[in-house]
């Protein structure tokens, strides 16, 4: 599914620090913790608590953050409609690891099993 280039550069120059409490506050109001989602990011990502808090106090974008990412073989196999898009129809690259956490986080708001939104099963 093509996105707009408009829309693509939006999502590429939003900050991360400032998507990051309303994916907790979404998976907290569903009863998951804080450590869930780190653990989801981390898995997609490659960053550590460590990290990820320094990325987020440098304030950096969704372009910058998922640069410096080293993506799981396996985020390919995150699939579906998320945002009004299917994943695997997304051209641009950027817009699509943001839409594979955007889909993770769904996920794990939605009560799914950590080994099925970590794709080990």
């Amino acid at each position: 599914m093509r996105t707009t280039h408009e829309h693509d550069e939006r999502i590429a120059k939003m900050v991360f620090a400032s998507v990051y409490p309303h994916y907790l506050k979404k998976i907290e109001s569903k009863g998951r913790t804080k450590e869930e989602l780190h653990k989801v990011i981390q898995w997609l990502t490659g960053f550590d608590n460590k990290k990820l808090q320094a990325l987020i106090d440098s304030k950096v974008t969704f372009e910058i953050f998922f640069s410096k990412a080293k993506l799981h073989p396996n985020a390919q196999l995150i699939t579906g409609a998320i945002c009004g898009y299917r994943i695997e129809e997304i051209e641009n690259l950027l817009t699509k690891q943001v839409r594979y956490l955007d889909k993770l986080v769904d996920e794990l708001a939605k009560g799914r099993k950590m080994e099925k939104i970590l794709r080990t099963i």
